[in-house]
């Protein structure tokens, strides 16, 4: 089974998912103030926007970063993916409700926030789990060696334990989870797995999968 199908489905699923989180930006209109003050009392939403917008398009680039190096897709690894997409298409919901909540301050601001960095935590460990499912079936076009599945995996699964620091954070300074998903994501858009195993298809060494968490 390739895995022309599986990225198809995938790509289409971030696609909406990333989308979505746009219509999540509004202001009330006429009668509620001037525009500046409309503005800049939504700012919640634009920080959310922006730190979701991105969790999800580094996701998007490691998955397809990883795809590129998968020789066969299995089973497991249709379920695997479908796990993953569970939570991403759940991020525009979480990241409107945790930008209305928060203006609002109060236990609703921290329920929300913790919202969010369960998702995200949820979201990452589920492509962590992805990724030591292919490194473990070998489903790699080229599998790594044990030392190297070991390192790629810590690194690969390491903004999953960050997330858990976010909850507990989510719990004093929900703001603070916000920053936390950024830093993770920021992390991911480098290179996670080791160049020198992967080959391209002229036959030079071409990139790595990089991890996910934005997990999140």
């Amino acid at each position: 089974m390739d895995s022309a199908r599986l990225e198809a489905f995938s790509d289409g699923v971030f696609a909406v998912a990333i989308t979505l989180l746009a219509l999540n930006l509004a202001v009330p209109g006429p009668g509620h103030g001037s525009l500046l003050h409309q503005l800049a009392h939504q700012w919640p939403a634009y920080v959310a926007y922006i730190v979701s917008f991105f969790v999800i398009g580094v996701l998007w680039v490691n998955h397809h970063s990883l795809f590129r190096q998968v020789g066969r897709v299995d089973r497991g690894l249709l379920y695997a993916n479908l796990c993953l997409l569970l939570f991403v298409v759940v991020i525009p919901f979480i990241t409107s409700t945790f930008a209305d909540y928060l203006q609002s301050g109060g236990q609703d601001a921290r329920v929300a926030a913790v919202l969010y960095a369960v998702v995200m935590e949820a979201m990452g460990l589920s492509f962590t789990l992805m990724f030591v499912h292919v490194v473990r079936a070998g489903l790699l076009v080229v599998p790594l060696t044990p030392e190297a599945s070991r390192a790629a995996i810590v690194r690969f699964g390491l903004g999953a334990g960050v997330y858990v620091v976010a909850i507990a954070v989510a719990f004093v300074w929900p703001p603070l989870v916000l920053v936390i998903a950024g830093l993770i994501t920021a992390y991911y858009i480098v290179e996670r797995v080791p160049t020198e195993h992967v080959p391209t298809p002229g036959g030079a060494h071409g990139a790595g999968p990089g991890g996910e968490g934005t997990g999140g």
